[in-house]
């Protein structure tokens, strides 16, 4: 059985959004997924024996249940548990959702519920690749027809897990659910957030992540742990997580790129003169250079900077950082007992060079951006990066218009060729790297020399008359017009207009 939920088109371009880190990520998940469940099966199995056993004395029927669920990309599988309920009609035709007082439930199956045992077969799911260890928890496929069609998108479009940010906020669910409306209170009161919970893992989870969630479901098993509520950030990234990203992963790249520079450097002198540092030598000067420059990026709070967005003036913290690493190595390569392990210039070189290959990493995605937009100008072949757009207005609203075109997918679609306007002094003057091709009387002229797809009307604090002549000029070059509204003097107007009724509010309190 499978529910239909993604077409063929849609799941392609699924798979071309994810990132190779994503892709990475995905792979280490599975490998950790297949070591964890084989491990897991071999290791409880005398738990396995035990529970069995215990089912087995407390009422007839199997030691397993068999629950059917909806898995991923909506195929359905059958979810393996430890049976909990008397094995009798009233047990498969009662509701699908189970609440504290429900009558269904054994003396034993009630311990296996709130001890979570229950859930350990799931490991066989894991393992036949059905599950993850950590995932949206997998629902009944009546449940899953009543989710709305975008949230069936998300959720559905990996492996459902044993474990989730959602299960261990809810991990006390049937305490939650009482009367003889459970399936509905269900729908009513937990679902909904559940869903939200679950939308957020799939957008933001990572293998890291997914080591926090395990370690805080372990904790939530633990009596003295179950009345601690965890925050719901610290699901999705915890310290560990954090750690791991922040640091760890930085600590290695490091490590390679100061190994990298070692070695260039250590070729360039012995090119010049004799020179044998040794592979041991090398890696370790290697691994302490990166230990020391991880150290001071701590000091100096770089490992809390998301460098894929960082403003380049933290290049400068990164410059300082590098040359107070070098500094100390450098005089510890003097005062090393029995004499220097380096010669003291290829110290200098190294950190220079170490320096480049810090930045290029930390802002390689910035780089290799301009790099390919200024190759494809040069060469000609800007037109094919989207619809060609010439912004009118060189002020702070043709500005934003712009930034918000390339920090945005819209860079994808659209493509700032110049802008125009009326300041003399701007004529052929770059304003935040976009050239000024004219004044607004030549927008006709422009819009059919450049090609131009799109003209966008950015200027702020126009009078009337001036702004109809502007625009009768853009209406008539044939391209499409684009007004973008000036959010900054809007943005002020609001703050003028709220300040006060703030203002007295604070002194009202």
């Amino acid at each position: 059985m499978s529910i239909p939920i993604f077409t063929e088109t849609e799941r392609s371009l699924d798979t071309k959004e994810k990132t190779v880190g994503q892709v990475v990520s995905d792979v280490f998940k599975r490998i950790f997924d297949i070591l964890c469940s084989a491990l897991g099966l071999i290791l409880l199995s005398p738990v396995f024996l035990l529970v069995a056993s215990l089912i087995k004395q407390d009422s007839a029927g199997p030691v397993f249940y068999k629950s059917r669920r909806v898995g991923k990309d909506g195929t359905a599988f059958d979810m393996l548990k430890f049976r909990t309920m008397r094995e009798e009609p009233d047990s498969y035709n009662g509701p699908i959702i189970t609440a504290q007082d429900d009558t269904r439930i054994t003396p034993v199956g009630a311990w296996l519920r709130k001890t979570k045992l229950n859930e350990l077969p799931q490991l066989w799911n894991v393992l036949k690749g059905e599950m993850s260890l950590v995932g949206p928890r997998p629902e009944d496929p009546e449940i899953v027809a009543t989710w709305p069609e975008e949230t069936r998108q998300i959720i559905l479009s990996i492996r459902p897990g044993i474990t989730s940010p959602a299960s261990i906020i809810y991990h006390n669910e049937e305490q939650l659910l009482n009367g003889d409306h459970v399936l509905e209170e269900y729908l009513h009161n937990i679902s909904p957030d559940k869903l939200r919970l679950d939308e957020l893992y799939v957008l933001h989870h990572g293998f890291f992540s997914d080591l926090d969630i395990l370690f805080w479901t372990a904790t939530k098993l633990l009596p003295a742990m179950d009345v601690f509520n965890i925050p719901e950030n610290l699901l999705f990234v915890g310290h560990f997580s954090k750690f791991l990203q922040n640091y760890f992963v930085w600590f290695g790249v490091d490590f390679f790129i100061s190994l990298i520079a070692i070695g260039i450097v250590g070729l360039i002198e012995r090119a010049n003169t004799v020179l044998n540092i040794g592979l041991w030598r090398a890696l370790g000067i290697a691994l302490f250079v990166a230990l020391l420059f991880s150290l001071m990026n701590t000091l100096l709070g770089l490992g809390q900077i998301f460098w894929k967005r960082a403003p380049g003036y933290y290049l400068f913290d990164l410059a300082f950082s590098t040359f107070a690493t070098t500094a100390i190595v450098y005089i510890i390569n003097l005062n090393f007992p029995g004499g220097p392990l380096l010669p003291p210039r290829m110290v200098i070189y190294h950190g220079a060079l170490s320096l480049v290959g810090f930045a290029a990493v930390r802002y390689r995605s910035r780089l290799i951006t301009g790099f390919a937009s200024r190759w494809l100008k040069l060469r000609g072949k800007a037109s094919k990066l989207g619809e060609r757009v010439l912004v009118v207005g060189a002020g702070q609203c043709g500005q934003l218009a712009c930034w918000l075109i390339e920090k945005s997918e819209l860079n994808e679609i659209y493509h700032v060729v110049g802008m125009v306007d009326d300041n003399p002094n701007l004529l052929g003057m770059r304003v935040d790297g976009y050239r000024i091709l004219g004044n607004t009387n030549q927008i006709k002229s422009l819009v059919k020399e450049k090609n131009i797809d799109v003209v966008m009307f950015a200027i702020s604090r126009i009078n009337q008359r001036n702004k109809n002549r502007i625009l009768k000029l853009c209406n008539e070059s044939g391209a499409k017009v684009v007004i973008i509204p000036d959010l900054l003097h809007s943005l002020e107007e609001q703050l003028k207009h709220s300040t006060p009724e703030i203002h007295e509010q604070s002194m009202a309190e």
